[in-house]
């Protein structure tokens, strides 16, 4: 039976005209019935205001359901809609500002009715960023301002009036600018402004910035991050509110300088900041590295217009220098008795100290090594024998100081072990290194590209070595050099500026003579090679347990951090994932892994759902390289990351 009921809009607009009614006028009403579609009631209403204007991206909005009403042939019986319920008539898209890693604020044309997801794609694809999926939204932290900086206001470069074409095709460029960025000189000079790295921040800027100081602090910062299943407007982002776009996903698929001018600045400068600000661990020589990558990037950046160019040189580090593995392929069994230093540790890698090591025999056979208290008790049976095959192998190196650590993941019913190895020398290491990246791939050494696996990581190697031939006036003070810019405030605390300077220009002689952008993937590559790389932390409550503690959530793997000491209790690889889901009622994770290994945890810092959506997206970044199309598979991710909310 048809009912009939008087439902009351309201009329919100994005811009003053003289249709602006403001929010205090009195709502309009309709009588309609109950079998009436969305669209039928949407007529009606136009109809009613008499206004002649494009309303096309206009649609109502649930307020009290905190829904928008976007299948128009869904009637209002369908949707649940009765006679009290408060409509707004509002637009889809509003303007929205967005915080880039480089540290510039655009204006840009945002949905506020698609999924966060959808909303990120379009915001690439305006900007050109290519492989969205791997970036999303989260809110800014607030910062304390005092009485004198309330009305400043950084600059805003106003974007809303940008529309790339439809679809999925790439964006078409003219002159290295996409095409609807080529409309004005202005509009171009911000696109260059994307995709150049912006200048050395200033010490006080540094300083002013937030720097977890704990994981804990580093938990807090990923309970910021927006449902990707969800709108802007279903969760409480308001027209022209500030969010940050940030890389979420730690997995970076096909960068090509050639075409990723925007998304590898953005990147560069996401790196940066996180060296900067200690969001990541490094050594001493690491960060004179990074501190001499930034002086090099900063200097060739004001003398090299053309920056996207490549070198072959660079190529073939890159295979080097990949993200937490060497790629590379071996053969012949010359290295298959070797005397190596060994530990078993559940520290991560920079608890490590050389004091925890034991020397034994080794032994490779096939894909395992064995090892043994002395050379000649190696003919029978081993103190142990560790199988490398789909295990992972990670270098820890530093020529300058001597260290060659293997860091290997060893599969296991109950997770995954952290094994060390550490080598007498770089001769060692580049033999027992191609070894065990051959291992862990299912191959022995007796493959016929073992060589050229060990000289491909003595080029690795090469790459790290002091140039020992630098005559010392290259390594004179730089007058130019802001220490206080390249290196984290921590380093500024335990050396004086004079005592910096000369130790980042002897790392800078090793890349002076790259381009600015194998400079940047040099930063990036070095970056992704840290032991601590692309882990995001939330605090949990695990089962059964009475303290909180720490979950790392990695790429491939997840990771039971003691919350107190810092240390790995245990590591569990998504590919021994049987399956994961989420108890919406009692905000709980659950997974099951092979061996009959179950783990479930409440989330402390963060929703369930991020946790849930990190798992499930890390998962998706993993099909990525079978989508052979190029089209990115959005219903697979909602299927991975949406939960409940999904179907």
């Amino acid at each position: 039976m048809q009912y009939l009921q008087k439902i009351l809009f309201f009329f919100r607009y994005v811009k003053s005209s003289e249709y602006d009614l403001g929010p205090d006028t009195p709502p309009i009403t309709l009588s309609v019935s109950s079998d009436l579609h969305v669209g039928g009631v949407i007529i009606k209403l136009v109809e009613k205001t008499q206004m002649k204007r494009d309303w096309s991206d206009y649609a109502l909005w649930w307020e009290q359901k905190q829904q928008w009403l976007l299948r128009t042939a869904w009637t209002l019986e369908k949707y649940g809609i009765h006679a009290d319920a408060r409509l707004l008539f509002i637009p889809q898209h509003k303007p929205l500002k967005l915080g880039l890693p480089s540290g510039m604020t655009l204006k840009v044309w945002a949905s506020f009715s698609s999924p966060v997801f959808q909303a990120v794609m379009t915001i690439c694809r305006i900007l050109n960023i290519r492989h969205p999926e791997e970036l999303s939204l989260l809110r800014p932290l607030e910062e304390k301002k005092k009485k004198k900086d309330k009305d400043k206001v950084g600059e805003i470069y106003d974007l809303t009036g940008v529309r790339p074409a439809k679809g999925t095709q790439p964006v078409s460029l003219y002159n290295d600018v996409p095409a609807h960025f080529a409309d004005s000189a202005e509009m171009e000079a911000i696109y260059k402004m994307l995709s150049v790295t912006q200048t050395q921040p200033a010490p006080e800027i540094i300083t002013k910035q937030y720097r977890p100081s704990s994981v804990v602090d580093k938990a807090h910062i990923n309970g910021r991050w927006l449902d990707s299943s969800r709108c802007l407007r279903q969760q409480g982002v308001q027209e022209n509110d500030l969010l940050w776009l940030r890389f979420k996903y730690y997995s970076f698929c096909d960068i090509e300088p050639k075409y990723d001018a925007v998304r590898l600045t953005q990147l560069y400068e996401q790196a940066r900041w996180a060296i900067l600000l200690e969001d990541i661990d490094c050594t001493e020589e690491e960060m004179m590295l990074f501190g001499a990558l930034q002086y090099h990037i900063g200097k060739v950046s004001q003398s090299e217009p053309e920056r996207m160019s490549t070198n072959a040189a660079m190529e073939n580090l890159e295979s080097a220098l990949q993200s937490l593995e060497v790629k590379m392929e071996g053969g012949s069994s010359s290295a298959s008795d070797m005397l190596v230093r060994h530990t078993k540790q559940i520290h991560l890698p920079k608890k490590l100290t050389l004091k925890g090591y034991k020397q034994y025999w080794f032994k490779f056979q096939d894909t395992s090594i064995s090892y043994f208290k002395s050379k000649e008790e190696s003919v029978g049976e081993p103190i142990q024998q560790i199988n490398l095959k789909g295990g992972e192998v990670a270098p820890d190196v530093n020529v300058a100081s001597q260290k060659f650590l293997i860091r290997l993941l060893i599969p296991s019913p109950e997770g995954m072990n952290e094994v060390y190895l550490r080598c007498e020398n770089e001769q060692q290491y580049a033999h027992w290194m191609a070894g065990c990246l051959l291992a862990s791939k299912g191959k022995s050494l007796a493959d016929s590209s073992f060589q050229s696996e060990i000289q491909s990581i003595r080029s690795f190697l090469a790459v790290q070595k002091t140039n020992s031939g630098s005559s010392s006036h290259t390594l004179a003070s730089d007058e130019s050099m802001n220490t206080h810019s390249l290196v984290s405030p921590r380093y500024h605390k335990k050396y004086k500026p004079k005592q910096l300077t000369p130790r980042i220009l002897e790392a800078y002689q090793n890349i002076s003579q790259l381009s600015m952008t194998d400079a940047m993937m040099r930063f990036l590559q070095t970056w992704q090679a840290l032991p601590d790389f692309g882990i995001s932390y939330v605090v949990v409550r695990f089962k059964g347990s009475r303290k909180d503690e720490v979950l790392g959530i990695a790429s491939n793997r997840l990771i039971r951090i003691d919350l107190g000491v810092g240390d790995v209790v245990k590591t569990w690889r998504y590919n021994n994932m049987k399956q994961w889901n989420v108890n919406w009622d009692i905000r709980q994770v659950a997974i099951e892994f092979e061996g009959n290994v179950n783990v479930a945890f409440s989330c402390v810092t963060a929703d369930c759902k991020i946790v849930h959506e990190f798992i499930g997206g890390y998962i998706f970044m993993s099909t990525r390289s079978r989508e052979k199309s190029g089209t990115l598979n959005e219903e697979l991710f909602h299927k991975l990351t949406g939960g409940h909310e999904a179907l």
